[in-house]
Order: C-alpha cells, then structure tokens, then sequence
C-alpha cells in the first residue's frame, strides 16, 4: 500500500498534473503548506487560482498550462448539484462543436458571486443535488435546450444518452427521480420520449 505523503512538499510532488491543490487539505500545520506552496509557485510548479488554491498543470516551453475557466468554477463550486446548461450541456455529452463564448453552469440553490469567467444560472429542483455532473447536461438539455445546441437533433441525443447509460456516466433510475421534480414540462416529456427510445430500440436490437 502506497504511504500518505507527512509533509506538504512531499504531498505536493505527488500531485498528478491537472489537478487543483488546496492549501487547506495539504499535510502539515497551515504555515508549512502555505510555505510549500509558495515555493512551488515560485519554481514553476503551479499556478495561482485564488487565495488558498492552486493547479498543477502541465510544463510547456510557455510556461504552464492553465485550467478553463469551467474547470475553476466546477472547483470553486463543488460537485454537489453543478452542472452544465446550453453549449457547456452539449460539450460536455459531445453533442456540438460549438465552444460558448463564456462557459454556462446551473446550481441546485444559492448562487455564488465570486466565480469570475463563467455565467451561473439557479435552479430550485433539490433532487438535482444526487445528480452527477453529465446527469445535469442531460437534463439541461431535455428542458428544451438541445433543439439548438445538440449538433445532429433528436438521435443524436438519444445515442449519447444510450452511451453514457452503457458506460455507467449516467443512472437513469436516479435521473427519473430529479426529472419528476422538474418545473420544465419539457424535460418531464422528453426524457419520457428518451427512455422510450432506447427500450425500443433494445428490444429491436434483442429481437
């Protein structure tokens, strides 16, 4: 069994490139990661996000790549209840080639302001907060949303959805669950549609 790392630096040279580092969870009293850490970003190591987090990303002869601007939010945000809207759904599900010009998140509750670099929309369904983060694309998109951002229409939508079911990126049992508590008939209907879909095209395929 691989030992936890016991002093800030040591955590920090095991850091994998393209994660984000937080000071608060590095080992040590808070002075040493604060020390570890500012000699890292002194050397090049990583690159400064905002008070108390960083990324390591990876060393180009530009210097360090640097995380989008989704990826800081999502961070800054957690996972519980975030997700995607618009463009940012459909990439995120490989639905478009469309790159939104400013990033677009939902979150299940209060909306933060200190996010810069990304619009973020509230929702008021709690049961969002048991989705992952595609399960939110998906359902972002079945509001109504994928009839102008899903490259490819209605089958395409419905093959991605089979895939990330395949795939174990999407459980449509805990997606029914938050879509019946949706506002948006639209999302109600056509996730109705969607399952449909796929059930008779299994049983077609299993014929």
């Amino acid at each position: 069994m691989r030992r936890r790392a016991t002093s800030p630096g040591k955590a920090l040279d095991e850091v994998r490139v393209g994660r984000f580092v937080r000071v608060e969870e590095l080992p040590g009293s808070r002075a040493a990661a604060s020390s570890a850490v500012s000699r890292a970003h002194k050397h090049g190591d990583l690159v400064a996000i905002r008070k108390g987090l960083y990324f390591k990303g990876a060393k180009t002869r530009y210097g360090m790549t640097y995380p989008s601007s989704e990826q800081i939010a999502v961070e800054v945000l957690g996972n519980v209840g975030v997700g995607p809207t618009g463009y940012t759904a459909a990439r995120t599900l490989g639905l478009t080639t469309q790159v939104p010009t400013q990033p677009t998140l939902t979150v299940a509750g209060p909306v933060p302001t200190s996010v810069p670099g990304v619009k973020i929309c509230k929702r008021n369904n709690m049961r969002r907060r048991t989705l992952r983060y595609t399960e939110i694309a998906l359902l972002e998109l079945l509001r109504g949303e994928w009839e102008s951002t899903v490259d490819g229409g209605w089958s395409a939508l419905a093959s991605a959805f089979d895939e990330a079911v395949r795939a174990h990126q999407i459980r449509p049992t805990v997606l029914a669950e938050a879509v019946r508590s949706e506002r948006s008939p639209a999302a109600r209907e056509n996730f109705a549609r969607l399952t449909g879909d796929r059930h008779a095209q299994h049983l077609v395929v299993s014929a």
